[in-house]
């Protein structure tokens, strides 16, 4: 089948994404131009050339689309079903990328479902903790496949506000969609991340607005909230403070979801960050940034976007 035949079997098709499938052809996605994409913008900060990289949550492919124009050498996509796949081989051909495919049900116990690639130099996990029922339960299966010093990118509804908590999404008052459940506050976010040893270097905030109407409501000082992390030692020290490394080893919860003998294994890898607050080049810095310090940072606040290549719209000539 030719490409002017692959582009007429998926054209009509329901997409997540915005993809050009051929010169002025394009599917179109659920989000409008407007919306800014923050997974995408935080992405072209990661020096992935050579790297090995894995997305969660993957739909037709964008992200693994860019990690290959990056330059990565190995690319593995994934997603709890096939829904996509289709698509997603129609935009590997068109785009002459090549990147694997794995169907991994349930985002639980990640590390055991995907041991056999081995560890992953960077791990795209966005639009994923707000969907499950229990978010920390998808850290811990997914932190073990990050290589030492790696990069993470995890990105989620936010709640800005002080405190360590999560907001239920009692009878859609946050979002009517049927698989969104909880709304970290930012603290919570942050503590959760060094929980599972993850030091945020950098981050982008988009305020929740009638640009995207899906998850706007009125009189929430809610976001989406993307976070660059780096991976730190375990061994580090009363890391990120004394009760929780007592929980790394004391903890049954701990010790049988996260597999530590995995994570410990990791060798350690060369990725770098581009960004302005990589404080952590070393993975024994465990300084990072303070999320809530920063959350008003005009610098880090997108509101919206006029470029494409910050929005759900893949083009052809899209390079990142």
């Amino acid at each position: 089948m030719d490409n002017a035949e692959l582009i007429a079997s998926v054209l009509k098709d329901w997409w997540y994404y915005s993809v050009e499938l051929a010169p002025g052809v394009m599917a179109r996605g659920v989000d409008t131009p407007q919306t800014p994409m923050l997974p995408r913008m935080m992405l072209r900060n990661c020096n992935l050339r050579g790297m090995d990289c894995l997305d969660i949550g993957s739909m037709e492919g964008l992200i693994p689309t860019l990690m290959c124009r990056q330059g990565a050498r190995k690319v593995l996509a994934t997603d709890a079903i096939p829904h996509c796949q289709k698509k997603m081989d129609v935009l590997r051909q068109v785009y002459g990328v090549n990147f694997d495919f794995q169907q991994v049900g349930l985002l639980y116990d990640l590390s055991a479902k995907l041991k056999d690639h081995g560890g992953f130099d960077f791990i795209n996990l966005s639009g994923v903790l707000y969907h499950v029922y229990s978010p920390l339960h998808v850290l811990a299966g997914i932190r073990p496949l990050l290589k030492k010093g790696g990069l993470m990118v995890v990105s989620t509804n936010v709640m800005r506000r002080e405190g360590y908590s999560l907001e239920f999404n009692n009878a859609g008052k946050l979002q009517t969609e049927t698989n969104t459940f909880w709304y970290h506050s930012v603290p919570m976010l942050e503590y959760l991340l060094r929980y599972f040893n993850l030091v945020p270097l950098d981050f982008l905030y988009l305020p929740h607005s009638p640009v995207n109407p899906h998850n706007y409501v009125p009189g929430q000082d809610s976001g989406y909230m993307s976070v660059v992390c780096r991976a730190v030692d375990e061994a580090t020290p009363n890391y990120p403070d004394p009760w929780a490394a007592r929980t790394h080893i004391a903890s049954w919860e701990y010790l049988a979801l996260c597999n530590r003998e995995m994570m410990n294994g990791q060798p350690v890898s060369s990725i770098s960050y581009r960004g302005d607050h990589d404080r952590a080049n070393a993975s024994t810095d465990t300084t990072g940034i303070t999320l809530m310090d920063h959350i008003m940072d005009p610098a880090r606040i997108v509101a919206s976007v006029d470029d494409s290549r910050n929005s759900q719209f893949l083009h052809l000539s899209d390079m990142y």
